[in-house]
């Protein structure tokens, strides 16, 4: 279930909050996966799969630094839905292309836990997708993952602690900040 944060307390989130990269560091972060990326899949034509709501942000910041034809879908599958904590996969959309025989890159904010990013790379297998590749901005410095234990292109490190901005939420609020921020005492 969705909480409900005052505006109040998002002002204080953020103002306690413990910077991790600026803006201008975020910046060279996804110009370095977009290099990585291109060098990589410049002459596979791959569907882009941007997993809402966090990877809008990181999508529509690397997409454009793509020289190469693309396609671009969404999908979007939740296990936050709001919250500070996971639980069960909500799919809520997913793809209107045809992934069968492609090579698809799924861009998401973060791998967290991979729960989310190897249901998502499943489901466009599922679907026929010759190839699944994952771009995330940034990555959680955990020991072990029970889901996808890496991203193949990652932007960031940040430490296990809860972080947001540049696409990622504090309880569906702060996507907009532009640098990357831990929540002070979380």
């Amino acid at each position: 279930m969705k909480t409900s944060t005052d505006i109040e307390t998002i002002q204080n989130i953020l103002a306690k909050a413990d910077p991790l990269y600026t803006e201008r560091e975020v910046s060279q972060a996804v110009e370095d996966v977009a290099s990585a990326v291109y060098a990589q899949l410049y002459d596979k034509y791959p569907v882009c799969l941007s997993v809402m709501v966090g990877g809008l942000v990181f999508a529509g910041q690397l997409l454009p630094r793509l020289n190469c034809p693309v396609e671009i879908d969404y999908i979007h599958v939740s296990r936050y839905q709001g919250m500070t904590r996971g639980s069960h996969l909500q799919w809520i959309k997913l793809p209107s292309l045809s992934l069968e025989g492609r090579t698809v890159l799924v861009i998401d904010d973060i791998l967290d836990e991979g729960l989310t990013l190897k249901a998502i790379a499943e489901h466009c297998f599922e679907k026929g997708a010759r190839e699944v590749r994952t771009a995330v901005l940034v990555e959680k410095q955990l020991s072990s993952r029970p889901g996808l234990a890496r991203a193949d292109f990652t932007g960031l490190l940040v430490p296990n602690r809860y972080v947001f901005g540049f696409g990622m939420d504090y309880q569906g609020q702060l996507r907009n900040v532009p640098g990357i921020y831990a929540v002070h005492g979380l």
